[in-house]
């Protein structure tokens, strides 16, 4: 446990990198280059947490300000994923949520049932809220175990799901995002797009990027969009002129410098990349191996970004007129991006389609939220969180709202065999996908001979 916490204190921008090079290292890379893929994928990595960052910091005072300007008034506090992430580390099941993963992972390499080697190893603290707030509820910390086991697979069966979209939409070759809370919403996009596609007049609107700046010229870019959206954010807030200028060039500037951080790390990871397809390729002919990675890679498109941007008020105002809804959406307003960018690939950056996705989700969501936060709120005490002045509970929308978390909540009402009827389904979905994969692999070998 002591070289558990040591790796986490060190960061994923330190960690990664060992993890790259070690992992180039057995894929017979040279060490040299594995060296330089794995420096230059930590060098991606803060760029892209800097970026982050400068989001954060821009759009938390004025999520904060939209509040006081709207009269909000609701008492569970949304405290945003990094207090949710230490919450879940900091239970007895996040303890073991690492090991658990690497295991998982191994185990199901090794029998077939996944193709995703996961090397995000920080975002393994989903499975472990999940184990966290099962333990508390049930009083059975066996059965948190178990949870986070079912989850850790379910993840896997998703990164490998998901791999065709990620690389025929984001061009990221045998690269997955097994991410906790982007990879769910992708099976939620799955059904609303063949819904929209069959809405007369609807399914023809096109509001991808690349249409919204040919239609709109110079105000259909990336940057300028930013500028329009970060303008917008800050007249909502109620700010000053000064204010609200200096919050759209910074969202303008996230516009442009996230995509480009992202650049750098698949710099880093193309070598690893075709190391991992060529040793595959020689050992198991036909098969692939995907990396399981963070969805930052993602999360800096630019469809991703304006419909997050778009939804930061809609939020806002789902959040007083969901009937039943007490969370008031706060810390997790700027991590919205890591909600929709999932869903981009199957709408192909449909802005329009994404909102309305990531609208209905976080309606639901906001529900889910709310109804966890008791359980939330006894694990924040159990870690010894600090509980915000004046909030009766908290709770948050990266893990609180996602559709998993309500998975595994339900699931466990029913004991033992809820969640392992959970994990019998995930098998069963693994194995019928090894199996497809088997025999496309088998015509493409017979097409080839």
């Amino acid at each position: 446990m002591n070289v558990i916490d040591y790796l986490l204190d060190l960061g994923a921008s330190v960690v990664l990198p060992v993890f790259i090079f070690l992992i180039g290292l057995i894929l017979r890379v040279k060490p040299g280059q594995a060296f330089r893929a794995g420096l230059t994928v930590g060098i991606g990595f803060v760029g892209i947490n800097l970026v982050i960052n400068l989001l954060v910091e821009s759009l938390g005072p004025a999520a904060k300000d939209m509040v006081k300007q709207w009269g909000l008034d609701l008492n569970i506090i949304d405290v945003g994923w990094p207090a949710t992430s230490a919450i879940a580390f900091g239970s007895a099941v996040g303890a073991l949520a690492i090991p658990i993963g690497l295991l998982v992972n191994l185990g199901m390499l090794l029998l077939g049932l996944t193709r995703t080697l996961n090397i995000d190893m920080w975002n393994l603290w989903h499975i472990a809220f999940t184990g966290a707030l099962v333990t508390i509820m049930t009083d059975n910390f066996v059965l948190g175990v178990i949870t986070a086991i079912v989850h850790a697979m379910l993840l896997l069966v998703l990164g490998d799901l998901s791999a065709k979209h990620i690389s025929n939409y984001y061009g990221y070759q045998n690269i997955t995002f097994p991410h906790g809370t982007s990879a769910p919403y992708y099976l939620i996009a799955l059904p609303l797009e063949k819904l929209f596609n069959r809405i007369p007049g609807f399914r023809d609107w096109k509001a991808d990027p690349e249409t919204i700046q040919k239609r709109l010229g110079i105000f259909g870019e990336s940057t300028v969009l930013g500028l329009i959206l970060g303008i917008l954010i800050g007249l909502l807030a109620g700010w000053e002129t000064k204010e609200v200028l200096n919050l759209g060039v910074k969202t303008a500037a996230v516009m442009l410098l996230l995509p480009r951080m992202v650049s750098l790390l698949m710099e880093g990871l193309i070598p690893i990349s075709e190391a991992a397809e060529q040793f595959v390729r020689k050992r198991f002919p036909g098969r692939e191996l995907y990396i399981g990675m963070d969805s930052a890679l993602a999360v800096g498109h630019p469809a991703a970004i304006a419909a997050s941007l778009i939804m930061v008020p809609i939020v806002l105002a789902m959040a007083v007129i969901v009937p039943g809804n007490q969370v008031l959406p706060f810390g997790d307003l700027a991590t919205i991006p890591f909600i929709v960018c999932m869903m981009v690939p199957i709408f192909r950056g449909n802005v329009i389609r994404t909102v309305i996705g990531a609208t209905i989700s976080l309606a639901f969501g906001l529900l889910l939220a709310t109804y966890i936060a008791p359980l939330f709120t006894t694990a924040a005490k159990n870690a010894g969180f600090n509980m915000p002045e004046g909030a009766a509970a908290v709770s948050s929308l990266v893990d609180g709202a996602v559709p998993t978390t309500a998975i595994f909540i339900f699931g466990a009402k029913l004991g033992y065999a809820g969640i392992i009827g959970i994990g019998v389904l995930t098998l069963v979905a693994a194995y019928i996908m090894s199996r497809r994969h088997f025999r496309t692999e088998q015509k493409g070998e017979a097409a080839e001979g």
